[in-house]
């Protein structure tokens, strides 16, 4: 009688350990299945033309008397100003800044070595700025202001800076591109795998960057954000996990 009790207990103990073993196989398999991934990166780019352009020149004068160097910058001023608008630029896209005024001492040393400063004068200067979206009549003042040189204004001029005012937009689309293509390679890659694609299960956005065309300029990992250049290229990447079934 024990001895059948015992073997109806191994038989049950048995059943029940084949059947644990069952439920964790397969719950294994299913958690296995159901974490099968496949990434990818997504590109997208797109060239196109600055439409807003930024330029800056600092003129100065130096003189003994500080009147006298306020004057004659006054008189550069009204030159710039009236150049720019000859040169097409409207009035009210012309900004001067604040006057800087600099008090300069020459350095000396006396025949016993001994060291010491004189006062040599004031220096003032201004800045000007041009902001604007005609960026041909800007490039061309930028490039000709240099004749004011030859009527005695110390001008220092620098080179134009080229944005985009629909930056936004294209950043919003450039990812709507890009994630349109990491959905298309990992499509592919599923059916060469003779595998079916899932729903998406995690994506980051990469750094957006902004190159001029046709120059051999490196991508930062910060993220390029060239200015020089009035035509660019924009580009944006999208690393997506999707499920595999």
């Amino acid at each position: 009688m024990k001895s059948s009790s015992a073997v109806i207990i191994s038989i049950i103990m048995g059943a029940v350990l084949l059947l644990g073993t069952w439920i964790l196989g397969t719950a294994y398999r299913y958690k296995f299945k159901s974490t099968q991934t496949i990434t990818v990166n997504g590109n997208a780019k797109k060239d196109f033309e600055s439409d807003l352009v930024k330029w800056s020149a600092t003129f100065s004068r130096k003189n003994y008397e500080l009147s006298a160097a306020s004057a004659q910058l006054a008189t550069d001023r009204d030159l710039v100003r009236d150049f720019l608008v000859q040169q097409g630029v409207k009035a009210d896209e012309i900004r001067f800044e604040a006057v800087n005024i600099a008090k300069d001492f020459e350095y000396h040393t006396d025949g016993k070595g001994n060291g010491y400063n004189t006062f040599s004068g004031y220096t003032l200067s201004q800045a000007v700025s041009v902001e604007s979206k005609d960026l041909n009549k800007v490039d061309n003042a930028s490039r000709e202001i240099s004749t004011l040189i030859s009527k005695g204004i110390e001008l220092s001029s620098s080179t134009p800076n080229y944005y985009y005012s629909k930056l936004e937009d294209l950043k919003l689309e450039l990812i709507s591109q890009a994630s349109k293509n990491a959905h298309q390679r990992a499509d592919n890659i599923a059916k060469e795998s003779n595998a079916g694609l899932g729903n998406l299960v995690k994506a980051d956005l990469g750094i957006f960057q902004i190159t001029g065309q046709n120059d051999n300029e490196e991508y930062s990992s910060g993220g390029a954000f060239n200015t020089t250049s009035r035509k660019k290229t924009a580009n944006i990447t999208v690393k997506a996990s999707f499920l595999s079934n």
